[in-house]
């Protein structure tokens, strides 16, 4: 492996490859799959599962479905609560010494900055998930609405100087949300976020699955989301969606990203991520490109 750092912001990655949040779960299983020598070697930072401040149990099964091409999952954002996140995964993950990003999501701007409060001086990092509705404004996503996203960026902003990164909806007023987070500094935007979609499970009786769309099936659509965002903001961007393969990680870094996230590759194969960072290696050698 080549010598390499890549810094955004104050966070430095040794490769541009991430887990995505979600995928890995906690993380704290990675070992029973990848040597610490392969966890260093091609992982850059691992980015956890959503946590907010209280327990959520998430929603009843069947919560993933399988779709040509992709992965419809609709989890609910079952998570254990900041306090037992803190005293029960956090101390495995932070022992493969790499960047760890903890994923946040609450109903208010509040329970944002609440959650960076608990986890001043813990991690490297914080990703806001603005997938989310905000309760004190009538149930609206905050990923429709610029202002109040940048207004969610400035208030975690304030009590948080580490690296902040905010993961964009696909849909929406992308471009105005993207502009928000970089006048109230972020220092990164991840491209993107889950599709909403749709599967029939079952005709008769019917039965039907709505979530998040991720896999092979949404790379074209977010290449060039992160293509049309390079072009326009200064920020950062992470490209996140249907990276399977070294050739796909490496058209999202010539396409604009900085660095990118693993999501739906790890259900598929555990250790894909030390293969795809393998394939890169060999790409940028066989064309002449450094990242």
């Amino acid at each position: 492996m080549k010598e390499f750092f890549l810094n955004l912001g104050n966070l430095k990655l040794n490769t541009p490859l991430m887990l995505s949040s979600g995928t890995w779960g906690w993380g704290e299983n990675l070992s029973k799959f990848l040597s610490l020598a392969e966890i260093k070697y091609s992982i850059g930072a691992l980015v956890t599962k959503g946590v907010s401040l209280e327990p959520k149990e998430g929603n009843p099964p069947p919560r993933i479905a399988e779709t040509p091409c992709g992965l419809i999952n609709s989890i609910g954002l079952e998570n254990p609560g900041i306090k037992e996140f803190k005293a029960k995964y956090l101390p495995p993950i932070k022992l493969y010494e790499i960047p760890v990003i903890v994923n946040l999501f609450g109903e208010k701007i509040e329970d944002f900055v609440g959650l960076a409060e608990e986890l001043k001086e813990e991690v490297s990092g914080i990703e806001l998930n603005i997938s989310c509705p905000n309760v004190e404004k009538g149930g609206i996503l905050f990923s429709d609405n610029p202002k109040l996203v940048k207004d969610l960026v400035r208030e975690v902003r304030k009590i948080w100087n580490s690296f902040l990164a905010v993961k964009l909806s696909p849909v929406g007023p992308v471009f105005e949300v993207a502009k928000s987070c970089e006048r109230a500094e972020s220092d990164a935007l991840v491209v993107a976020n889950t599709y909403p979609a749709l599967t029939v499970l079952s005709f008769k009786p019917l039965k039907i699955l709505k979530g998040g769309l991720s896999g092979p099936a949404i790379k074209p659509l977010t290449l060039r989301l992160v293509w049309e965002l390079s072009q326009r903001v200064g920020l950062p961007i992470i490209g996140c969606g249907g990276i399977i393969t070294g050739k796909d990680a490496l058209e999202y870094l010539i396409c604009g990203a900085k660095a990118v996230q693993i999501g739906t590759a790890n259900l598929i194969n555990p250790k894909s991520v030390a293969e795809i960072m393998e394939e890169l290696e060999k790409l940028l050698k066989t064309y002449g490109l450094s990242y």
